[in-house]
């Protein structure tokens, strides 16, 4: 395309690559109907135009590739080298000659706004809003181009480099276009979000108002009334005082002038059209499919759109079946995985869960994906009296700001307004419980609980066995049939085998602590408690990454090894070297039994540690490193010891308070059924993950044949699609390459979001804080693991990352399983998620170091090596240094 000008009249969001997002969208507005100032675009052909006349441009933008976003001071002294160079230089005589024929035809005695428009700029993923500059009340035809030269120039801000760096966007491959557009000259102006930005709601619209023009706003100079807007009604509104505006100079250029006193707390916008200005918004919502961003004008009781773009921070709604407001809670923070999810693991997931699907092939209509993550939509649960009074206690255990952020939605009117007749629970399902119920109760008074995790182990191992046979026997489509059907078994016969016992053991916790506290006033021998249980298979694998570190730690060689070793070549490699055929049958011992585990193993396409053996070498090192040997095994067993002593202590206490003999027996059972089974607290994960192993491995043996067939390009193609459609793809021999490129697009995308906790189907996202009052600077979280400590603060992100010294702090998002190799080391933990019985606090009980989990945002405000005291008595962590 060699056109240099485009009227608006002739753009449509086509032509973004040669008018940018800005002026696409203005055009797509104007084609609409809505009401735009009249004016064109300098394309990026004129652009291309401008700086081939440069010699040195290439070289310039080649050096700016070479540099990284924390690169500030080289980052400003080049990009300013590049303004001044494209400033010196003369805009080509068909380009000049192009812009100010058109600027005349729409009037060259008119003022206008100069505006850059980016190719890659108001996109779904990244807006670059104000990233490149704006000169406003433009005039004649010098302004013009110099206004024209300078905005082209300002592609080189430190604030634009450094964005296309953050952004994944190359210098060379970003273009810009000119949006000259006829002045408005407003008595109001401001911005309109057609989605509230603070919370997410998309019901809400929010208008910002003030006096003049709205750079006084964007800038930042001055306050601007709010105004929110739903379903046609102002619910919000805020006067600020409005101290200052920008109007228009009649030579041309802006001046920054001081409102009268009287007028500064003068509503800018009457309700009327506020109104107005909404429906006005929410049809351009419409249009674009897309919640918009937009900046209008308003002059002689006319608004007018100056420019609209997709607002990029609001993390995506599930799609529900209706407009009924809905209740969704994240999957991932209680399974400690809020990492983007592959498509196939996705499917994965909902197709384990048995129930909202018709047949077992089907995938779960309770459970919707959402950034690439899970959510469960919780509003029918939500209609039995019975679970709002439980379920945000039950949560509390799980994730406090989950639990907080739910008894907040049951509280609100707009929720009470729609959850209907209370529903009750039918008589049959009492009937189905009831049997359970009575044997949950005979184990809690008579029944011997001390073999009941190796029983539990011995069906596992048999239903693991059972199921791998029957995927044995199938192949091509019918092996995934089966898959589908194993993955709707799995939850049924966790409930049948486990859960009772599991239940039973968080029960017991539960009624120990609330004992000890009514009739001792305190709870202090139950951290105690938790120690060294039997049957914990977390615990057990901790305890054989340690016999795994000791047989290895007389063989420098293969220590030197590890610390080069690649994950291709890692068996090879430890066989050639000194040793490594010695300390060989320690690793294989441990990967058959633990090597289908992983960081975020609830996400199937996930690399395991029999893929990547890599990831466990850190945790390896440290504990040759900062670990006597057989450390592991003595601290475990003076665990063992400390819970001895600490039931010992209790039942003491007890004995010597009124009634002393009925409650030494009433607790000493207690303690007796909870050291019996806490233990199953990891199992039930532990068992859906080998079952995830055989499935895995199942998938991975179709999707070879399919490439050898040429149906998939690579194995790893199976990740981008459902099961479903693994299926379909195999009975049809074809594969859209198309969907699978959207796909990777859309989770490289989705993997900077940062997923909520609990939102709602309107968007927005729901964050009940604590009432605590807090000592200054300190952060608060759930207090889980008892004691308080001071310690240097270790920021690990990953596993396979971390590099700790034994008596660091670990501070995290969160732990699963396969964190536990760290825990001897850490002197106290701290993550951004979690509950009372979530892996994290859990093993921290057990190894006695204290713990605060859901500390929102803990990896971002606590610095790597910071001293920090946490404090797992009261929830409280310091920043010292």
């Amino acid at each position: 395309m060699d056109k240099f000008v485009m009227p608006f009249s002739e753009i449509n969001r086509s032509h973004l690559n040669y008018v940018g997002g800005k002026g696409a969208n203005l055009g797509e507005l104007m084609k609409a109907g809505f009401p735009v100032p009249p004016g064109f675009c300098i394309t990026t052909s004129a652009y291309r135009s401008f700086i081939e006349t440069s010699s040195e441009i290439g070289e310039l933008l080649d050096s700016l590739d070479h540099l990284h976003p924390d690169q500030l001071d080289e980052i400003s002294k080049l990009g300013k080298s590049i303004r001044d160079h494209l400033n010196c230089l003369c805009i080509p005589e068909m380009v000049e000659t192009e812009i100010i024929s058109t600027w005349r035809k729409l009037g060259a005695d008119k003022e206008y706004a100069v505006r850059s428009s980016a190719t890659a700029e108001d996109l779904p993923t990244a807006s670059f809003a104000g990233q490149q500059d704006t000169y406003l009340n433009i005039k004649g035809s010098e302004q013009l181009l110099n206004a024209v030269r300078k905005c082209w120039a300002s592609l080189f801000t430190d604030r634009s480099i450094v964005y296309r760096m953050q952004n994944g966007f190359r210098h060379s491959s970003v273009f810009l276009s000119v949006v000259v557009q006829r002045m408005v000259f407003p008595d109001v102006s401001g911005i309109m979000f057609t989605a509230d930005p603070a919370s997410g709601n998309r019901k809400i619209v929010s208008i910002n108002a003030s006096f003049g023009l709205g750079e006084a706003l964007v800038s930042g100079i001055v306050s601007a009334d709010l105004y929110q807007v739903k379903s046609s009604k102002l619910i919000y509104k805020h006067i600020a005082k409005k101290e200052l505006a920008i109007y228009a100079k009649p030579e041309g250029g802006t001046i920054q002038v001081n409102v009268a006193q009287e007028k500064q707390t003068i509503p800018a916008l009457p309700e009327e059209l506020v109104i107005r200005l909404a429906g006005i918004g929410r049809s351009i919502e419409n249009h674009f499919c897309s919640p918009q961003d937009i900046e209008w004008g308003l002059a002689n009781n006319e608004f007018f759109i100056l420019q609209s773009r997709p607002i990029t921070t609001l993390y995506p709604v599930p799609k529900a079946a209706n407009d009924k407001l809905r209740l969704f809670l994240s999957l991932g923070h209680p399974q400690m995985m809020t990492d983007a999810i592959k498509p196939l693991g996705i499917s994965v997931l909902r197709t384990l869960l048995p129930v909202g699907k018709d047949t077992p092939e089907a995938e779960s209509r309770f459970l919707y994906e959402a950034g690439s993550r899970i959510y469960i939509d919780a509003t029918s649960l939500l209609e039995y009296p019975q679970v709002r009074k439980h379920l945000p206690t039950i949560l509390l255990n799980v994730d406090e700001m989950i639990g907080r952020s739910v008894q907040e939605f049951i509280s609100r009117e707009d929720f009470q307004n729609i959850v209907g007749p209370s529903k009750k629970i039918k008589l049959t399902a009492v009937r189905k419980i009831f049997p359970t119920f009575v044997s949950v109760l005979k184990n809690i008074l008579y029944r011997d609980n001390s073999r009941a995790i190796e029983e539990i182990s011995k069906i596992i191992s048999g239903l693991i066995d059972e199921n791998k046979e029957k995927l044995q026997k199938e192949s091509g489509a019918a092996k995934i049939g089966r898959i589908q059907e194993i993955l709707t078994t799995i939850m049924p016969r966790i409930i049948s085998v486990i859960a009772q016992y599991m239940s039973l053991a968080i029960g017991t916790y539960k009624i120990i602590e609330n004992l000890s506290q009514e009739w001792l006033g305190d709870t202090s021998e139950l951290g105690g408690l938790s120690k060294s249980p039997p049957g914990n298979i977390t615990t057990e694998m901790g305890l054989a990454l340690g016999d795994l570190s000791d047989s290895i730690r007389d063989y420098p060689a293969v220590l030197d090894y590890l610390e080069k070793a690649l994950d291709e070549s890692f068996w090879d490699g430890l066989k050639a070297v000194s040793g490594g055929k010695d300390v060989l049958p320690a690793f294989v011992k441990f990967m058959e039994k633990f090597g289908m585990r992983s960081s975020g193993e609830i996400d199937i396409t996930r690399a395991r540690w029999n893929e990547a053996p890599t990831q466990l070498i850190p945790a390896i090192l440290n504990n040759v490193k900062y670990l006597q040997p057989g450390q592991h095994r003595q601290n475990f067993l003076a665990g063992q010891e400390e819970s001895q002593l600490a039931a010992n202590q209790l039942l003491t206490r007890l004995r010597r308070k009124p009634f002393g003999f009925f409650k030494v027996i009433i607790m000493r059972r207690l303690i007796k059924v909870y050291r019996s089974l806490i233990g199953l607290r990891e199992s039930p994960k532990y068992f859906v993950i080998r079952q995830f192993d055989i499935i895995k491995r199942a998938i991975i043996e179709e999707a070879v044949i399919q490439v050898e067939k040429g149906i998939f390009k690579q194995q790893e193609d199976v990740y981008w699609l459902s099961l479903q459609e693994i299926k379909e793809a195999i009975e049809t021999q074809t594969l859209d390459r198309d969907l699978i490129i959207m796909r990777q697009e859309k989770f490289e995308h989705d993997t900077k979001l940062t997923p909520p906790r609990v939102m709602t189907s309107e968007g927005e996202i729901i964050i009940a804080k604590s009432k605590s009052t807090l000592p200054q600077g300190a952060l608060a979280g759930s207090p889980v693991s008892s004691g308080v400590v001071q310690g240097r603060a270790r920021v690990v992100r990953k596993m396979e990352d971390a590099k700790m010294d034994k008596g660091d702090i670990l501070v995290t998002r969160f732990t699963d399983p396969a964190w536990t190799p760290l825990f001897p080391l850490a002197a106290g933990l701290v993550t951004e998620v979690g509950g009372l019985m979530t892996h994290g606090a859990v093993v921290a009980r057990e190894y006695g170091i204290p713990a605060v989990v859901g500390v929102e945002n803990a990896t971002v405000i606590i610095k790597d090596g910071q001293i920090i005291n946490v404090d797992g008595n009261q929830g409280i962590i310091t920043i010292l240094d």
